[in-house]
């Protein structure tokens, strides 16, 4: 037990005693329920056991629920896993919708983890929805320890395919491949996972680090000006390149994403050029590397840049975000969807839209079909959708809708409620399985259920599925990376592209290149600062790749496509 409690911080005792309210339904009940979990502080947890258990056997709820949960992690000191589990299961049961059932999941995985029950610790985290930042935290330090231990690729590789959105998993995998496999198959889905999942194999935990504070940057040492008449904007590229792995012969691997980027970017800069506007290019190697952090933003001449794109990792980014905020600097993350980076940091952006905005604008454009105030939400096995589903439930209510039905698609869409006669104003589906978007119109088209369905992207094979699959009269699909291949903009970059490097641009290709000519055009328009919030936005402007951006509310981008198929291509509705 001793080495779990070395890289997890399994819940917080104390903390979470002094903080929940007990209503307990008689003075001898809470009596009992206090001197339970003071013996669990005390290290007695049999005892601890043989207080709490009477309560557990009470009707009603109160502290029942927490009479359970402090008995099930009785047995978790105890390394008696089978009797957590059994408890968690039954206080599931009985309190399905209990305020702290997410410490309950986490638990119930911790002990399935701990008997190297992998798949069945990996379903437990799958049902947590919108977990707080310190149980975020603490399951992502629970994967990587648990994860890093397991060494048989082909196990690994297995888990992977059950749970494909799990990022802890793909890690663990890319690690081991990285570092056993030389089979070029492996190397090919070692690099899809870190281009996918956007963080290289290094940061899979291998071992319990105790993190020392860095140490304070000299400001003394840093100029707090820049020039902003100079008449040409410098913009820092904060990537993790790893130069140390470039082959001159060969496509990069494991960072070959922010290649991608970087070099879209470049193409941006001759754009921006035409214009008559000057930018510098200056890339920095940063990995997740704190250190390596420091050192950059205390070179003297760092000062110097106007605009930050990155860092892509927590810790350098965290610091790169003080940086930037402390000397007026602009800093945008290119990939991530996490409105966090971004919460009370004035000068952070984010190029794509978060969870948050994807939900906002879906149930905006929902409400646009004039189709009725009743909805059915569907959401794939993974976090992210989840989330997403979790953040337009908040929505659907805010806006006054009736919920018909709120369900998880694993594999089986047979079984959701809707028929004919029990048919919503609109379905949503958020999912990243390819194959559960295709099972459920199928689903809802033996049924006759006509409502429209608003679905991620991710819930399809654009590739596999065959056309008819999209011709479905009222299929609308969110899809924030969108680029429409027939526009003369687009056709003209690949064409660009493709003749400078020998390459198909991916999509992180078109990302690079709309960020640096949005923000170049921006800060131009304001001799090196960002124009007032009216202006922030790219309306009328048509030679951006994606969809383009637009920040008149906030710092993360308003801008989320909706797109149909119609005369035998997507087209954006929601314009």
């Amino acid at each position: 037990m001793k080495k779990l409690l070395l890289v997890i911080s399994i819940i917080n005792l104390l903390l979470f005693c002094s903080t929940v309210a007990v209503e307990a339904q008689s003075d001898a009940a809470e009596r009992r329920y206090r001197a339970g979990i003071q013996l669990i502080r005390e290290g007695n947890y049999e005892k601890a056991k043989q207080e709490l258990a009477p309560l557990t056997e009470r009707s009603g709820g109160g502290v029942v629920p927490y009479a359970y949960f402090y008995h099930a992690l009785a047995d978790f000191k105890l390394k008696n896993y089978t009797g957590t589990q059994l408890v968690i299961r039954q206080l599931l049961e009985r309190f399905p919708d209990w305020e702290k059932r997410n410490d309950a999941y986490y638990l119930q995985a911790a002990s399935y983890l701990e008997r190297k029950e992998y798949d069945k610790g990996l379903e437990s985290l799958s049902q947590i929805i919108e977990a707080s930042a310190s149980l975020k935290a603490d399951i992502a330090k629970l994967e990587s320890f648990h994860f890093s231990q397991i060494t048989d690729v082909r196990y690994l590789k297995s888990l992977q395919r059950d749970f494909p959105n799990n990022r802890g998993l793909a890690l663990a995998l890319i690690d081991q491949i990285q570092k056993t496999s030389s089979d070029k198959a492996d190397l090919e889905l070692s690099d899809r996972l870190t281009n996918r999942f956007g963080i290289p194999a290094a940061t899979v935990v291998r071992k319990t680090v105790i993190v020392e504070p860095d140490a304070p940057r000299d400001a003394a040492n840093l100029p707090t000006e820049r020039n902003r008449n100079r008449g040409y904007f410098n913009i820092g590229i904060l990537f993790p390149f790893r130069v140390n792995e470039l082959a001159s012969t060969e496509r990069a691997r494991t960072n070959q994403y922010a290649l991608d980027l970087y070099n879209g970017m470049k193409l941006a800069k001759t754009k921006l050029q035409s214009e008559g506007i000057t930018v510098n290019l200056f890339a920095y190697d940063v990995d997740n590397d704190t250190t390596k952090m420091n050192e950059i933003l205390n070179n003297p001449s760092f000062i110097q840049n106007d605009l930050l794109f990155g860092p892509l990792y927590a810790e350098p980014n965290r610091l790169a975000t003080e940086f930037a905020t402390q000397n007026r600097m602009v800093l945008v993350n290119p990939i991530s969807t996490s409105g966090e980076l971004i919460a009370n940091q004035p000068m952070a952006f984010l190029a794509q839209p978060s969870l948050n905005q994807q939900a906002l604008q879906t149930l905006n454009f929902a409400q646009s079909l004039g189709t009725g105030k009743k909805a059915a939400v569907y959401y794939g096995n993974n976090r992210k959708d989840s989330t997403l589903a979790a953040t337009y439930l908040v929505e659907l209510k805010r806006a006054g809708f009736q919920l018909i039905e709120a369900k998880k698609l694993v594999a089986d869409t047979e079984i959701i409620k809707l028929t004919e006669i029990n048919t919503p104003g609109h379905v949503f589906l958020a999912c990243s399985n390819e194959a559960i978007g295709p099972k459920l119109l199928k689903t809802l088209s033996a049924r006759k259920v006509a409502a429209p369905v608003i679905a991620t992207a991710s819930a399809f094979d654009f590739n596999k599925a065959p056309l008819s699959t999209f011709t479905r009269s009222e299929l609308y699909l969110v899809s924030p990376d969108f680029v429409d291949n027939q526009r003369s903009e687009v056709e003209a970059f690949n064409n660009e592209y493709l003749e400078q490097r020998n390459l198909i641009p991916s999509v992180y290709a078109y990302q690079g290149y709309d960020m640096v000519l949005f923000f170049g055009r921006m800060m131009a328009r304001n001799r090196g600062q960002l124009p007032g919030r009216s202006q922030l936005k790219s309306d009328g402007q048509t030679d951006y790749l994606i969809s383009g951006f637009n920040y008149t509310t906030s710092n993360e981008n308003q801008v989320v496509p909706i797109v149909k198929f119609e005369e035998g291509r997507f087209v954006i509705v929601n314009k």
